[in-house]
């Protein structure tokens, strides 16, 4: 597994394009909890792209907080030259990856927006977490408890599973991302 930390000129890039410091704490939490909980997996990973991914996801909210901020970020990197894993990142991140009938609803372009990669679904994970953990809806005696709590809490409160189909994607994603770093710890 290769590591990575998040670079200055990736902040900087984003204040570039204007993105305000509001924005850019919630993508830097979001990256730093995504690369924590990639660490802890103990899995082949690219970092670089979980790290990257993570930092640049709602690049589009620069232009809307509406729902195609993944489209508009996802476009947004491109011409700025960013790889292409990166701004399907960006794309695929709403919602946790939405099917195609999901993006219909939504008034999205109508395609598979489902994630396949691992370090995408442990940047949506993050994503997740780190709104648990910073927003203040949730009283937490510390961050580790936003996940071993997470079903309920996406359960509780509508505002973080969505719902039904969306909850479920992301309890999926937290079986998964936990399991495997149960696998880890175990082996050590």
């Amino acid at each position: 597994m290769n590591d990575y930390r998040i670079e200055q000129r990736d902040l900087d890039l984003l204040r570039k394009q204007g993105m305000n410091e509001e924005d850019l704490l919630h993508s830097t939490q979001v990256a730093e909890k995504a690369l924590d909980i990639a660490r802890r997996t103990g899995a082949d990973l690219d970092m670089e792209l979980v790290g990257r991914g993570a930092l640049f996801h709602d690049l589009g909210k620069i232009i809307t907080h509406e729902i195609g901020h993944g489209l508009l970020g996802s476009e947004m990197g491109a011409s700025i030259g960013l790889p292409p894993d990166v701004c399907i990142i960006m794309e695929k991140h709403i919602r946790g990856g939405l099917t195609e009938h999901e993006a219909r609803e939504f008034g999205l372009p109508v395609k598979d927006y489902t994630l396949h990669r691992l370090e995408e679904r442990i940047i949506i994970y993050a994503d997740r977490i780190t709104d648990i953990v910073h927003e203040g809806v949730v009283e937490l005696a510390d961050e580790l408890e936003a996940e071993t709590r997470f079903k309920d809490i996406l359960t509780e409160f509508i505002k973080y599973g969505k719902n039904d189909i969306t909850r479920e994607r992301y309890f999926n994603y937290h079986d998964e991302i936990q399991g495997l770093i149960a696998k880890a710890n175990s082996a050590k």
